[in-house]
């Protein structure tokens, strides 16, 4: 049984948010977190490369920039070993669970980051994300679409400590390309991906992105409302 097979069995809905840097995944994940939680919905928010204590080491040594030297194969190989051991370890649990999972970020940056603007073989790429998820998809993508300048402003505003990570740093040639780049997957699958206006204002965004998990899955949010109520 794949486990896209055995989250449905759990009711359990993974939803992921994908962009470009400074889109404001991360705002919008505790959002709808939030929204959910109000209405009776157990959810668990992740990230990727993370999620899991080895996964977040890994994020730590790609992030660095101390991966960059393998090149974006290499790279795409380890943000693969990260995104096993998160399934294994914290998405395929909740899902089982009947828990939520919202995730900052998942297959679909592996796909634009290293596929589409690092320039590794589409098939190889497909062939680590069999790898990682056997069977395992999203039932929901939300992509945060904004100019890569605005968004690097964004980003640069943010507090880091450190500076920008290693795919901040990049230049805006490069980032122009991601954004081209999560178009064309939400262009090509549809049902699963819904783009939002990040440019808007954040209460507008998190209510775009309301509407669209309310139109998706309403009678699960309502049936999890009532059995929240009745308990």
């Amino acid at each position: 049984m794949t486990l896209d097979a055995k989250s449905h069995l759990g009711f359990g809905k993974l939803i992921t948010f994908e962009g470009g840097e400074g889109a404001g995944k991360s705002t919008q994940l505790r959002r709808l977190l939030e929204r959910l939680a109000s209405r009776g919905v157990t959810a668990v928010m992740t990230r990727e490369p993370g999620g899991s204590p080895r996964a977040e080491r890994l994020r730590e040594m790609l992030l660095s920039g101390r991966a960059k030297a393998l090149g974006p194969l290499g790279e795409a190989i380890l943000f693969t070993a990260a995104r096993i051991d998160h399934v294994d370890n914290l998405i395929e649990p909740a899902l089982e669970r009947g828990d939520w999972v919202l995730s900052d970020r998942f297959a679909d940056s592996t796909r634009a980051y290293q596929g589409a603007r690092g320039g590794v073989d589409q098939n190889l790429i497909a062939l680590l994300e069999r790898a990682a998820l056997a069977g395992l998809k999203p039932d929901l993508t939300i992509i945060l679409d904004l100019p890569a300048k605005a968004g690097l402003e964004r980003a640069s505003a943010r507090p880091h400590g450190k500076g920008p990570d290693r795919f901040e740093s990049e230049d805006i040639g490069f980032h122009e390309e991601l954004r081209r780049a999560f178009l064309e997957i939400a262009a090509t699958e549809p049902d699963r991906c819904r783009v939002v206006d990040a440019l808007l204002p954040e209460n507008e965004v998190a209510d775009a992105v309301w509407r669209i998990v309310e139109n998706r899955f309403g009678g699960e949010i309502a049936g999890q409302s009532a059995k929240a109520a009745a308990q």
